[in-house]
């Protein structure tokens, strides 16, 4: 299944190369509701949050609510009072990334309070690599920690995993598929791929191992065109 981006930058909906050069902006965040109709579920990321420059909440906030479809809502959520906040906007699901991670190690009190107050079902926890390394604070911060050793101990805290191989993010190279297949073989909980994703190839490889895939760039350029016959949707 393909799930839109809506990566929100400046009250805009924004592409980045790899988190850092702006590549496109689109001003018109809520017409991304009708364009991306066709999809049962979105993912709303909040950059600013994120990189701890300000916050789109109004615009997320109004995205939860008209939506009518699964919205899933990450980037800067540091407390469970944020979470829970967010969720009752109507957020299906909260996605956690810096702060399931503190010196460097899994921020094991943190989950277990987020865990305990939102449910673990209503948890994404956020594993986004570069050369082999989680990265955190807007990708600026590598840790030693590899995913795939860190994806079995998180899972009693989550729902599921949204993984981004930062290296191909917004570069429109395609992903790294041999990458996701691993890091699938160590969880039985569902992992949403992204990252440099670009055709129905791709989408369709990453469905046969069970998982989704996060599009951005390659929606929003028309590179990944609409499939008519609803192939990678469901």
């Amino acid at each position: 299944m393909i799930i839109p981006c809506i990566d929100l930058q400046g009250g805009k909906a924004v592409q980045l190369v790899r988190g850092r050069r702006q590549a496109l902006a689109v001003d018109d965040v809520l017409g991304l509701l009708d364009r991306f109709r066709d999809y049962p579920i979105l993912h709303v990321i909040d950059l600013d949050a994120a990189m701890r420059k300000g916050s789109n909440g109004r615009w997320i906030k109004t995205l939860c609510q008209r939506a009518n479809r699964k919205v899933r809502v990450g980037g800067g959520i540091r407390t469970v009072a944020r979470a829970a906040k967010i969720l009752s906007w109507g957020a299906e699901k909260i996605i956690v990334g810096s702060a399931a991670f503190r010196d460097g190690k899994i921020n094991r009190e943190f989950l277990g309070k987020l865990a305990a107050r939102v449910g673990r079902k209503h948890v994404i926890v956020a594993i986004d690599t570069e050369s082999g390394r989680i990265v955190v604070r807007g990708w600026r911060e590598r840790l030693k920690l590899k995913p795939s050793e860190v994806i079995p101990q998180l899972e009693p805290f989550c729902s599921g995993f949204l993984s981004t191989f930062v290296d191909n993010e917004g570069t429109m190279k395609g992903t790294d598929l041999p990458w996701f297949r691993e890091l699938q073989r160590v969880t039985k909980l569902p992992i949403t791929a992204a990252g440099g994703i670009r055709s129905m190839h791709e989408v369709l490889a990453l469905e046969k191992e069970g998982m989704d895939a996060a599009v951005g760039m390659a929606i929003y350029t028309g590179k990944l065109a609409a499939d008519k016959t609803g192939l990678g949707r469901r």
